[in-house]
């Protein structure tokens, strides 16, 4: 048994989700969840301090940031395991998602004490449910490197990834990182650009890269807040035959009708049927 699973009272850690702008987002289980814990980790103490106050909360808050986050993770597990109630928070949106955090979780978990989830806001599915993007496969990839040539290859993976990638900029970086995606995929290459999220001047602008360099160019006071920068991923072409596909054609189609070899191998390599017959057709009258 762990340390926790032998203590008679036990506390809970709660992660919670805060506003990323709009302080009405804020859920009525978080409220409830940051007035009744003991303690309260925060990102920055001042910046929850006036969301505390807003709300008319009153709570003991500390700091729990990049800094000190490891040191400060067995002494939450210790007053988890005294019984007290915390809460942690980040300055906006969901702790741990390129926020503080992960070390005080991890621990928590592998020592099997109580980390409940208070869910809410998050800038980057904000983002991506408004981007006209694909949302049926995406992945989330944090901040772009510091450096330029680590950044173009970057982009370049979450393009060959075939989904869509959603990343976070910092104001001082964002037109360093634009030249770098138009150096890696072109200056047509689309992209979405999301800024200061729910609050006043929300901005969203979908075009290529070009056309954005251009617009942030034009108008600076653009570059400046929270940014969030998707790409599409790398579309499949639909006549590409995979050369396993191709190489178990080559066996079957001896054997059987080639409409049946099709049938068999688009199930196998999950292809669609219909475009890998017509596929073949178009090589053998090539």
């Amino acid at each position: 048994m762990t340390k926790a699973q032998n203590t008679d009272k036990i506390g809970t850690l709660y992660v919670v989700a805060t506003p990323i702008g709009n302080l009405a987002d804020i859920s009525e289980r978080a409220l409830t969840t940051l007035a009744e814990v003991d303690l309260i980790a925060a990102e920055d103490t001042r910046h929850t301090g006036k969301l505390l106050s807003h709300f008319n909360i009153k709570a003991k808050t500390f700091a729990l940031h990049d800094h000190n986050e490891k040191q400060k993770a067995q002494q939450i597990l210790d007053w988890l395991n005294e019984g007290l109630d915390i809460a942690l928070v980040s300055d906006a949106g969901t702790p741990l998602i390129s926020d503080p955090g992960y070390a005080v979780v991890n621990l928590c978990r592998n020592e099997g004490a109580a980390v409940t989830p208070v869910p809410g806001a998050c800038a980057a599915i904000t983002a991506l449910c408004c981007s006209g993007l694909p949302t049926d496969r995406f992945q989330f990839i944090g901040f772009t490197p510091a450096k330029s040539q680590a950044r173009q290859q970057f982009f370049v993976d979450a393009f060959e990834s075939g989904i869509t990638s959603i990343m976070y900029e910092s104001t001082h970086r964002i037109m360093a990182s634009l030249e770098d995606m138009q150096t890696a995929l072109g200056a047509e290459q689309h992209v979405v650009f999301a800024k200061e999220l729910t609050k006043t001047y929300e901005t969203f602008f979908s075009g290529s890269v070009g056309e954005l360099i251009e617009y942030l160019t034009n108008e600076p006071e653009k570059q400046r807040g929270e940014l969030v920068l998707m790409l599409p991923g790398k579309a499949k072409q639909q006549d590409e035959i995979p050369a396993d596909a191709r190489k178990m054609l080559s066996l079957l189609e001896p054997e059987m009708p080639l409409k049946k070899a099709c049938g068999v191998v688009a199930e196998y390599f999950d292809l669609k049927k219909n475009a890998l017959y017509k596929a073949v057709i178009a090589d053998k009258d090539d």
